[in-house]
């Protein structure tokens, strides 16, 4: 039975590796053919080294110059932003109220907000589209919404279907349930109203949880795809950058235009890299105290 003990430790330490091996090696293969010449990318047998690494700088200046880099990050940085900064006010409200608040309705409301994980976002992407089309006196609309594209041809059009997230609001009711009953009973009979109890009070403990909200937040707006590139038929203007990369590729020929590809998916990736770096401490805090899996 000793010897057992002491080699389990050592089986875990084998399975924590083993699953960062195979997490770290589609990343670092992503980087190692960023650097690879033209066809070397699609030829057997598989070699995971580039012959040589001084093509590959010549891939992330293809990258650069076949994209409008300044306009796509423009657009990928402003939705982002916006979405997240939505997902952190609505949900951390909602959750307040949820948590703490008594009210005729409140489990109600909180099942129908569970309700909505269960459906894919893209199920109501063309609904999305055909009201932001439809939209009132925008995009040459008259009052009744006809007669023009609407909201779909600005910016807004890419954050309108994220800017409130069930899952958020879910896990930031979840913890606000923690926060002590006395605490804000305490405050209340100092003269505190609702919204300085959940600004001064409650946000204030909740932030490892808003941490990792953000980051996983960031991660998913930052690598949409599917409903940027919907919106960028209606306006180029507004084109992301996951959209931008893909269209780098030659379905001709993908081969000869993945190193470059690979090149524009490595600079897509370093902020998100270089915000995680930087939120690591609180990220990780905030997915034990949450509970998180």
């Amino acid at each position: 039975m000793i010897r057992r003990r002491h080699r389990l430790p050592w089986v875990s330490y084998l399975l924590v590796v083993s699953g960062a091996v195979l997490m770290v090696v589609p990343f670092l293969d992503m980087v190692m053919t960023s650097f690879k010449g033209p066809g070397e990318a699609g030829r057997l047998p598989y070699r995971f080294l580039p012959r040589g690494f001084g093509f590959g700088f010549g891939n992330y200046r293809a990258a650069l110059d076949q994209l409008d880099l300044p306009v796509l990050f423009r657009n990928s940085v402003t939705a982002t932003a916006l979405i997240t900064g939505s997902v952190l006010l609505t949900s951390s409200l909602a959750g307040y109220a949820l948590a703490k608040l008594r009210f005729r309705g409140r489990d109600l409301i909180f099942r129908l907000v569970l309700t909505t994980m269960m459906f894919p976002p893209f199920l109501f992407f063309i609904p999305h589209f055909l009201i932001l089309v439809h939209w009132p006196l925008a995009g040459g609309n008259d009052l009744l919404g006809r007669g023009g594209a609407g909201l779909t041809v600005s910016i807004v059009a890419l954050t309108m279907p994220f800017l409130v997230n069930g899952f958020g609001i879910f896990l930031m009711r979840q913890f606000m349930i923690s926060v002590p009953d006395e605490i804000l009973e305490a405050a209340r009979l100092d003269g505190a109203g609702e919204f300085t109890l959940w600004w001064r009070v409650v946000l204030p403990q909740t932030k490892p949880v808003l941490v990792t909200l953000a980051l996983l937040t960031f991660v998913d707006a930052w690598n949409e795809y599917i409903w940027a590139l919907l919106i960028s038929t209606a306006d180029p203007g507004v084109m992301t950058l996951p959209v931008g990369i893909q269209l780098l590729q030659d379905h001709v020929d993908p081969t000869r235009t993945m190193p470059v590809v690979m090149a524009a998916l490595v600079l897509s990736v370093l902020p998100v890299l270089v915000l995680f770096l930087l939120l690591q401490k609180h990220y990780i805090r905030g997915v034990v105290l949450s509970g998180l899996k």
